[in-house]
């Protein structure tokens, strides 16, 4: 009576409900446990890069600022139109990545490869109008030599660019996992990097918009 009660309780019960934090296919991971630490260990890491990425700029500008201050030959170098056009898509490449984890949130994954695909391609499209932007520079007889003021541009815009393209790595890593159906749980703390990381570069280009019209 207590093993065929038992098994009737089962068979009633059904099978065990997926985690709350459950994704999509190929979940992988070694339990809750093992994928709590390694969310910590990579927000920690991700934190590091962040500091030391600010620190990195903030060298930069402060050599910026004495350069500008302490010499007599500098001169504001006319900005590229298409650094407007480039602002606004990296703008909108932020907010699609944005709505790509709110769908994520709601667990509609259509919605979700939609909005992080799109995302990613502007990202992508964003580094074009950036080589873009350099080469109208090299067209108008602007080089890193140029001046003071263009070689802070060339060098900042170029650091930037280099963050920028280890972003869009781990966004087409993402989106690929996306389509081939392997996002997972274990695969939420990439997700979630990954924007964090996108945004923080969308904040560091709009500080170097202002500090280009306003002090280059």
């Amino acid at each position: 009576m207590g093993m065929s009660g038992s098994i009737t309780h089962d068979i009633i019960q059904g099978p065990p409900r997926p985690p709350v934090e459950g994704g999509w296919e190929g979940g992988g991971g070694g339990g809750f446990e093992g994928r709590g630490a390694f969310r910590r260990a990579s927000f920690t890491g991700l934190f590091v890069m962040l500091a030391a990425s600010t620190m990195l700029f903030a060298a930069f500008t402060s050599a910026m600022v004495v350069r500008r201050g302490l010499s007599d030959d500098w001169a504001s170098m006319a900005k590229p139109p298409i650094l407007l056009l480039n602002t606004a898509i990296l703008l909108a490449s932020s907010l699609a990545l944005d709505l790509a984890r709110r769908a994520l949130k709601s667990r509609n994954r259509a919605r979700f490869n939609g909005w992080w695909t799109a995302g990613t391609t502007l990202g992508l499209l964003f580094l074009c109008g950036q080589a873009l932007a350099w080469s109208q520079l090299n067209a108008a007889g602007v080089f890193i030599s140029s001046n003071p003021s263009s070689s802070f541009f060339y060098v900042l815009t170029f650091a930037h660019a280099i963050h920028l393209l280890g972003g869009v790595t781990a966004l087409l890593y993402v989106d690929v996992q996306a389509w081939r159906l392997r996002l997972g749980p274990a695969k939420r703390t990439v997700i979630d990097i990954s924007a964090i990381f996108w945004h923080f570069l969308d904040g560091l280009w709009l500080y170097l918009m202002v500090l280009f019209y306003v002090w280059g």
